[in-house]
């Protein structure tokens, strides 16, 4: 019974499956070779599919490497770059072209007098440079795309808003919002003394981030929205985003009648019942780290503008310097949201004010424990921007070849080409040609290990029983109780499968080799 069930009509419809009748799936060898060599009254009595399919994707591995003809191919224009990136399942290359106008290939051949080191970053007196000026930090939920509950950030607790006669105004809220912003909202409150006095909380939002032992400088930037002051209700609101070493967390003491950072501050406390006492949210000297700007005050950027619109704050950079260290070795840091909305009179109602903040992102000016890259080397600068010697149009017996070693008659063979060069830079996955080659289309034919996608783990059939054999020496060698003499066997029968397999695959036709040999009889004229 035939082993076709695909019919000719569809067959030839099909342009993904031409030519695949010359390949049996890796799949279907695994299955073949349980069946066949797996069983009772067999060389293996027993054994699992997952120990036939690991030493069936190892033979594949290793037979694609020097057996299994070579069908991997990839085709750019090369850029101004000069470099190819290497193909995602690349293991070697077998060889580099590039084509002409008539599509004829032209070999290019590879390069062992340069390469493209490691630019270590130095000083001008030629020290190392270990300065890292732009290294990020990461803030947890720094664009507020998720609750403050579920991040690091910490807040105040939002307090139920009373009148004079003790009903609920409203509910202030300290909260992200559906645009993916810090929302501060705040109506008002009362106290009734001999007077009534109204005013409205002061809230704040941390987050604690580490910094590493070398850092000296911190680079800081926020947007927030201010709100505009009601004449006769309310002041222009005021948010504050910098960073503080002060905030000490929960803290039940009662309210000093002065206030500022040290032990003391906590930021979860709101204003105060007591008149004319902000809390202690409000007030800068909790941001008490200095600036490195002396045209800056203090490590906090202050947004009191008024106009109600998100607007992006001037960035700040702070001394970080002589923060001290944790016991991991770490500078520990807040970084501090406050807002206020100022309430002035009882006018306000029923009216809440919103402020508003959003993109913090923060990075710091340290010194790296590890070499930091200068750029592009200049060997490799040198080497792409360079004419090569050997690239000279002129057939000129004078000067064809002039800068060669040794001129004509001393000619070193690998540089016996005007095709240019190239080497591999495996540390970065490129493929770095001369400048002779820029702009060309390039041809790189390469080894892959044949396990990169379920479509390409197909065997060719002249090779199929090297694959068996192969699979049933492995399997052998890795038991304990196998005779020894049964695993001399099979590597011989491996050996003998594989040799075969290369020459059926070398592909070699008789009539064409007579062709070839014909060539060989041509009288050389001196």
């Amino acid at each position: 019974m035939g082993i076709l069930e695909q019919s000719q009509v569809s067959y030839y419809n099909d342009p993904s499956d031409f030519g695949n009748y010359q390949f049996t799936s890796l799949e279907d060898i695994i299955n073949q070779f349980l069946v066949a060599y797996v069983g009772e009254e067999k060389i293996i009595g027993k054994a699992s599919r997952t120990d036939v399919a690991f030493h069936a994707q190892r033979a594949m591995q290793e037979l694609s490497f020097d057996t299994f003809k070579s069908i991997k191919s990839q085709e750019i224009v090369l850029p101004p770059s000069n470099t190819m990136i290497l193909p995602h399942d690349y293991v070697n290359y077998t060889r580099v072209l590039w084509s002409d106008a008539s599509g004829i290939k032209h070999p290019i051949y590879p390069t062992k007098d340069t390469q493209n080191p490691f630019k270590i970053k130095q000083n001008d007196d030629g020290d190392y440079d270990f300065a890292n000026l732009t290294q990020d930090i990461l803030i947890d939920n720094s664009d507020f795309s998720s609750t403050l509950a579920s991040s690091s950030w910490i807040q105040s607790t939002a307090k139920n808003t009373e009148d004079e006669n003790g009903d609920a105004v409203g509910e202030d809220a300290v909260e992200t919002n559906a645009s993916d912003q810090l929302e501060f909202k705040n109506f008002y409150d009362t106290r009734v003394s001999t007077t009534t006095t109204y005013f409205s909380h002061q809230y704040a939002v941390w987050q604690l981030v580490e910094l590493d032992a070398e850092t000296s400088e911190a680079s800081l930037s926020a947007d927030a929205l201010s709100t505009a002051a009601v004449s006769g209700n309310k002041g222009v609101g005021i948010v504050r985003v910098g960073l503080s070493t002060a905030i000490t967390g929960a803290n039940t003491q009662n309210v000093a009648s002065t206030y500022g950072p040290g032990t003391n501050y906590d930021p979860t406390r709101t204003h105060p019942l007591l008149p004319n006492k902000p809390s202690f949210n409000m007030n800068p000297d909790v941001f008490n780290l200095p600036s490195v700007n002396s045209n800056t005050p203090g490590s906090y950027i202050e947004f009191s503008s008024g106009n109600d619109t998100l607007t992006e704050g001037t960035a700040i950079l702070i001394d970080v310097s002589q923060i001290p260290l944790n016991a991991n070795n770490k500078k520990e840091v807040y970084i501090l949201i406050v807002s206020d909305n100022s309430i002035t009179s009882n006018g306000v109602g029923t009216t809440s004010y919103t402020q508003k903040v959003d993109n913090i992102t923060m990075s710091v000016d340290g010194v790296s424990s590890e070499l930091i890259s200068g750029g592009e080397s200049t060997t490799w600068t040198n080497y792409k921007s360079a004419t090569p010697s050997e690239n000279q149009d002129s057939y000129d017996d004078d000067d064809y070849y002039v800068n060669a070693l040794g001129q004509r008659y001393g000619l070193d063979p690998q540089r016996a080409q005007v095709n240019g060069s190239f080497y591999i830079d495996n540390l970065r996955g490129l493929i770095n040609f001369s400048s002779n080659v820029s702009g060309k289309t390039v041809i790189l034919d390469y080894i892959s290990d044949s396990l990169g996608t379920d479509r390409e783990m197909q065997v060719h059939k002249f090779a199929e029983e090297a694959m068996y054999k192969w699979i049933m020496y492995a399997i052998l060698s890795t038991r304990a109780n196998t005779p020894e003499y049964i695993v001399r066997r099979y590597q011989k029968e491996k050996f003998a499968a594989t040799r075969t397999a290369k020459l059926r695959l070398s592909n070699i036709k008789l009539e064409e080799l007579t062709q070839t040999l014909r060539g060989k009889s041509k009288h050389i004229k001196h």
